[in-house]
Order: C-alpha cells, then structure tokens, then sequence
C-alpha cells in the first residue's frame, strides 16, 4: 500500500532509498513524526531535496514506508515465537519475548507500530490504510497459530482465531502504553496474562474445568 515515485531501481537507488528510510525510522521513533522535519531527513541521510523526492513523493509518503519497515521489523523479531505459537505455551513464551524486549528498552519508546498509529492514524486516509494493514499483518500471525491450536484440538471448535489475535494485539498495546507510563512491566504483563487466560477457557481442559 506504499506509494513511491521509483519503482524500478538500480543497486545504488535502493540503497539510498533504504538509507533514507532508516534514517527516518531512527528519527520518528527518537522524536515523533511531526517533530521530525525532511530538512532532518536530509542531513541525516546525506541526500539532496531531488533525491528525497525522486523516492517519496512527500513526507506522508516516506512515513508510510516508515510504518511498513517498523513492521516487518517487529514481525522479524518475533519470528521464532510466533512460528512455534502452537499451544498455550507457545502464546506464553511470545508473551515472556515481548515484556523482555521492552524491558530490555528501559521502557522507552513503545510500540514502533503504535507509537505511529497514534501519531498518524488520522493524518490521512491512505496512512490508516497502512496502518491499518500493518496491524493486520501481525494480528495474522497470531491467527495463525492459533487456528493450528484448534485444528489440533487445542482450541475448541468455537474459538475465533481472529478475534483473538485481534483482543491479543489490543492488550499489547493498551498494556505498552502504561507500561511506557509509568516505567514497569506491570500493565503489560497483566494485559496478556489475561488475554492469554481468556484464550486458555476455549481449550478443552478450560472448558471442563469451568
């Protein structure tokens, strides 16, 4: 959904065009969106105006491809987690990654992909849409996984893997905002162990037991 002015470029163009891109990553996540300028961009990434616009057609633009590489990023680095998201455990060892990341940040930060959703969710229609799509991805795959769970037999027949890949990422990110806030694994923690909870009543042996 990335818009771009080149779609057709030579080894040294793509390599600018990811400079530019990673430099105006590292800046978004440092000081927000709005407080980023492409003046900034520009000197960070030592390119001239011609360039930026030769890749991006506007800042709106070069942020939606910002949005798309923090995302891949985050579904890189949960890669292994989410690959083996096949049971209760699989879902309680995703969640012991991603308290441990952010506590590994000093809880600074946040969530790449929702510190953006909150910045630029209604700066325009195309951005959402990104954004959109970005959390679509990554709700995917969790959904995923949890189908394997209940084609396996570990969920029952009723269980909805997209709703609750769905309540999953919303207890992330409500759980990363007050984590962020008040500086503690806390409300993070919590968010997903009752997420996770709530997921474990749809197994059989949840069921029985309630």
């Amino acid at each position: 959904m990335t818009a771009t002015r080149s779609t057709r470029l030579t080894a040294r163009g793509a390599r600018t065009r990811e400079r530019i891109i990673e430099v105006t990553a590292t800046l978004v996540f440092r000081q927000g969106a709005a407080g980023t300028s492409l003046d900034e961009v520009m000197a960070e990434a030592a390119v001239s105006k011609s360039q930026l616009y030769h890749y991006f057609a506007d800042k709106d633009d070069l942020l939606r491809a910002v949005i798309d590489r923090q995302t891949s990023r985050i579904l890189e680095a949960q890669r292994a987690e989410l690959d083996d998201l096949d049971s209760i455990e699989g879902l309680r060892r995703w969640r012991d990654l991603v308290v441990a990341t952010q506590e590994a940040a000093g809880w600074i930060g946040g969530c790449p992909l929702g510190s953006l959703a909150n910045e630029l969710a209604d700066r325009n229609e195309n951005t959402r849409g990104v954004l959109d799509s970005s959390f679509g991805r990554w709700e995917a795959r969790l959904a995923d996984g949890l189908a394997a769970m209940r084609a396996d037999g570990q969920l029952v027949s009723e269980a909805d893997p997209a709703a609750l890949a769905e309540a999953l990422i919303a207890a992330l990110q409500g759980g990363l905002l007050l984590a962020k806030t008040r500086r503690t694994a806390r409300p993070l923690a919590r968010a997903l162990d009752m997420a996770i909870a709530h997921i474990n009543t749809l197994t059989p042996s949840g069921r029985r037991r309630g």
